[in-house]
């Protein structure tokens, strides 16, 4: 309520010392002030010290130029009395029921009380939270979030159109895991025994989708544990490479299953982790203008337009049969893999097309 009278007050000072220095021939560019509640309530309720700053600005004495401030100060029926004290301070009282017609005012504004009309300030997007939809949030993602909708909430308080975008990573190689996992889930349902990798996603969760998913399509995703198991490389705990053994097995899920039965396996993961986001998000309050997808920039041809761009400014260059990208021109502590060796695209791809 108090920023509400100083912003009333610091505008009809503003429009009266353009009166002022436009009639004297001189310049507000330079001037600062500041508008403080009183000591004292003898002095009335708030002091201000533009005249004593314009005074060193302009040479003239500050009681002179309160006096010519003063003067041309709109009415308003929010001050009781206006007055020049001690050295050139002008100090405001305020009308008795002025506090009562601020109250009324923010009951008719509601919730936007206070905001900033919308102005020519540039519009912002505001990308925030962007968890992995390959399991439940967690609190860090609750402190991302509660920070990025304060700030959105301000900007756009402030007079900015605020965009808030959620960046769905839904085109990675972290939700191929999570479909292994889940079909995993899925044949032990079935009473398929398959060792379960250590790279695999082992929440309670994984369960669950599994669980939805049996309900849903039965035996359709059925294949025999042999089949699956078959000639797979070691993973860690068998003394082998837990990257290579899932990159393996996702492989293999893709052989087994087919694309388009692929495709379901691989939705019903998404679809079930990022509903909870949704939900969770929603509870706690926060809003989204737009869910963006990764696997957009692929399938729209995004990321490779992107990897072209740099490739022809010269900022790529290859090694070892991957494609980087020349970050350490840019200040960066080493240069980026944009395109690894086996073709795929890391996040830094879709970052590139995201920003472009």
């Amino acid at each position: 309520m108090l920023i509400a009278v100083k912003n009333s007050l610091r505008h009809l000072l503003q429009h009266s010392l353009a009166i002022v220095a436009s009639e004297a021939g001189l310049s507000t560019a330079a001037l600062t002030f500041s508008i403080e509640r009183t000591r004292n309530p003898a002095h009335g309720d708030f002091a201000c010290n533009v005249a004593m700053q314009a005074a060193r600005l302009w040479g003239r004495k500050p009681r002179e130029i309160a006096a010519s401030i003063i003067a041309q100060l709109p009415a308003d029926t929010d001050l009781a009395k206006v007055e020049i004290a001690g050295p050139g301070f002008i100090n405001f009282t305020l009308a008795a029921d002025c506090l009562t017609r601020t109250v009324l005012r923010m009951q008719d504004a509601g919730a936007r009380y206070g905001f900033a009309a919308p102005a020519s300030r540039p519009s912002i997007i505001i990308e925030y939270v962007s968890a992995n939809p390959n399991g439940p949030l967690h609190v860090g993602h609750g402190r991302g979030a509660a920070y990025g909708a304060s700030l959105a909430n301000l900007l756009e308080a402030g007079g900015h159109q605020v965009y808030r975008e959620y960046y769905v990573n839904d085109a990675g190689r972290q939700m191929d895991i999570l479909a292994v996992s889940v079909w995993l889930r899925y044949l032990e349902l079935a009473n398929e025994i398959v060792r379960f990798p250590d790279n695999g996603y082992k929440g309670d969760y994984v369960h669950g989708i599994a669980r939805d998913l049996r309900l849903a399509v039965g035996a359709k995703l059925h294949h025999p544990a042999a089949a699956v198991s078959h000639d797979l490389p070691l993973d860690l705990g068998q003394g082998g490479d837990k990257e290579v053994h899932v990159d393996a097995l996702i492989a293999r899920a893709k052989a087994l299953l087919g694309e388009a039965n692929y495709r379901l396996l691989f939705e019903s993961g998404l679809k079930h982790c990022l509903g909870d986001i949704k939900d969770d998000l929603a509870e706690f309050g926060v809003r989204y203008d737009n869910w963006f997808s990764e696997r957009s920039l692929a399938t729209s041809g995004a990321v490779q337009r992107g990897i072209d761009t740099l490739k022809a400014a010269g900022h790529m260059f290859e090694k070892d049969g991957a494609w980087w990208f020349r970050a350490t021109d840019f200040g960066d502590e080493k240069d980026r893999v944009v395109v690894r060796e086996n073709g795929a695209t890391t996040y830094f791809a879709s970052d590139i097309a995201y920003l472009q």
